[in-house]
């Protein structure tokens, strides 16, 4: 049995601030449940988690754990065999060998048992705990992937691979810190069923943390609110989710789909190949043909690996496809996106691109972040790039694709300049930051339909909540008013209150700007309450397209996702 009582923990800044992040936490989990947590970001549910791990220091309080008692005065022994008794799988680990399935769980057999994973004499080890590692490997939903190399797992598997890992400790309790939230649908519906069979078939005791109500609905036999560092009220998962959602903003109504313009994009023909030199797997992007209307809300929806961020890479002429062509409107003129060219920079200035790993700069005030994106997306940026490429002899093409960098993840664009022997000042010097005095101007109206406080302009990212993290960097995409914004998954791992918030503001600026929107998620619910029309994307081929409602259902039928058969009902209570 786990029992914490009275636990607190403040974190110090560096400037003297101090964040109270839990106030005097008590729960009691008995040996064989399965006991979720779920509240907003920011709560304290991943340090609640992290301090039981053993791997936080905490302020007052006590932790107990079967014979194991944990005080902030612990020695460093206790909280050794706290860890021991102890395993957490985090959400966004994939710290994994570059070997079979079965080798990385022998590994972690041979670690636990005799200190040092990597010094793993498989020779002796297959004797001893090759029987073992093949029975965890099938608890998880992997017997059939014991001889496959890793790396070349999907992202579910990869999931199932770590709490294979974690098993092999024998842990008397499984901390789970969003295990799921990032898979699409048929991938969750494995982890999520893994997790169960590893409650049922070996009684290890489960403390979940997630903020999807589906994930509780499905598997928490009891569910615990956090707000504020507290736990407020714990019941049954159907009574908490509907405490949790309870002051959730109303739904914004989307534009009537036939309210669309012109054709803005045609995707004729595209393809592209990719082949893994080890462990064969392929994806044949093919034939994919299809048009977006001015003003649309579209989505691709597919399993993860069918092809819908290769799909939205070639559409924003990030990547160049081996078959096909993307064309954009601009001018009244059809433009080559895999074409460089002034023409190109034009329609590309007219564009925002959201990665699914979007990131705010730390230090810098929102207001800078803003002032650098209008120095690369303002009105007259071609024609003011244009003349400082001609001082610097850069020809036109070589402009646009280094034009194109600003549109990639910093990490990738620098990469790339590297690649050609240019360092990132190329960019701060054809594209420099916007006048201070013009950049509240730009972004007023964007905050407005972002719901956010203009004085948000002058905080430094670290003092933004969650919710206002993400539509702020929705601001900086937006604050030029681009005519079609891309999005990759970037709201993938939010709590449905701030995504609310999110596909409420999304709507706003598609009504009030008309703003053409191309997305990719994994949420079903997000998808059908923002899209006006969904195309489903499987093994890199268009299959079908439609009205949302239906297609998500279809999309659920085909994922054999269980977890979601209630989602109606989960809606109810999440709109009251």
């Amino acid at each position: 049995m786990l029992k914490v009582e009275n636990l607190s923990k403040t974190y110090k800044m560096k400037d003297g601030a101090e964040i109270e992040a839990l106030k005097s936490v008590n729960l009691t989990i008995k040996d064989g449940e399965i006991v979720g947590i779920i509240g907003m970001s920011g709560s304290g549910k991943s340090t609640l988690l992290r301090i039981i791990r053993g791997v936080e220091s905490f302020d007052n309080g006590k932790i107990t754990l079967g014979d194991i008692k944990i005080t902030p005065d612990s020695n460093s022994y206790e909280s050794h065999n706290l860890k021991k008794a102890t395993a957490i799988h985090l959400q966004r680990s994939f710290g994994l060998w570059a070997e079979t399935a079965y080798q990385n769980v022998v590994r972690k057999l041979y670690g636990a048992k005799y200190g040092d994973e990597a010094l793993t004499d498989f020779e002796f080890a297959n004797d001893e705990f090759g029987e073992e590692a093949i029975e965890l490997l099938k608890v998880v939903g992997l017997g059939h992937k014991i001889e496959h190399f890793a790396p070349v797992l999907s992202g579910g598997e990869k999931q199932r691979l770590i709490m294979a890992r974690q098993l092999a400790k024998k842990p008397e309790i499984l901390l789970l810190d969003e295990p799921a939230t990032m898979s699409c649908p048929k991938s969750k519906q494995e982890i999520l069923n893994a997790i169960k069979k590893i409650n049922q078939e070996m009684g290890i005791t489960v403390l979940l943390v997630s903020h999807l109500p589906e994930v509780h609905n499905y598997l928490s036999q009891r569910l615990l609110l956090m707000e504020n560092g507290e736990i407020i009220k714990e019941g049954t998962p159907k009574n908490i989710i509907r405490e949790f959602v309870h002051n959730m903003e109303p739904m914004e109504t989307l534009r009537d789909p036939l309210e669309v313009g012109e054709t803005l994009i045609r995707v004729e023909d595209v393809g592209r190949r990719f082949t893994l030199l080890k462990g064969g797997n392929v994806l044949n992007v093919e034939d994919v043909n299809f048009k977006v209307q001015e003003g649309e809300i579209i989505s691709l929806m597919g399993l993860s690996g069918a092809g819908k961020t290769v799909l939205l890479r070639m559409i924003a002429g990030l990547d160049i496809p081996d078959t096909g062509k993307v064309y954009f409107k601009s001018d009244g003129d059809w433009v080559d996106m895999h074409q460089p060219d002034i023409q190109r920079m034009k329609v590309r200035r007219k564009m925002g691109f959201m990665h699914q790993e979007f990131s705010l700069v730390h230090h810098a005030t929102i207001k800078d972040q803003i002032a650098s994106r209008l120095g690369v997306k303002n009105e007259n940026v071609v024609w003011q790039a244009k003349q400082k490429a001609k001082e610097l002899e850069i020809s036109d093409k070589i402009l646009d694709v280094l034009y194109q960098l600003t549109d990639l993840p910093e990490n990738e664009a620098k990469m790339r300049l590297e690649q050609i022997g240019l360092s990132a000042n190329i960019l701060d010097e054809l594209f420099p930051s916007f006048p201070d005095k013009k950049v509240k101007e730009y972004s007023q109206p964007i905050f407005e339909a972002l719901n956010l406080p203009m004085d948000i302009l002058d905080r430094r990212s670290y003092e933004l909540s969650g919710g206002q993290k993400v539509r702020a960097t929705l601001a900086l995409v937006l604050a030029s008013k681009p005519d079609i914004l891309i999005l990759d998954e970037p709201f993938g791992d939010l709590d449905p209150i701030t995504l609310r918030m999110v596909s409420n503001s999304l709507k706003r600026i598609n009504k009030s700007f008309n703003t053409t929107i191309i997305m990719v998620s994994h949420h079903i619910d997000f998808i059908e309450e923002v899209t006006t029309r969904a195309i489903m994307i499987e093994d890199g081929k268009l299959i079908m397209e439609g009205e949302p409602h239906k297609m998500c259902h279809e999309f659920i039928k085909r994922c054999k996702a269980e977890y979601l058969k209630d989602l109606d009902d989960i809606r109810e209570q999440m709109t009251g």
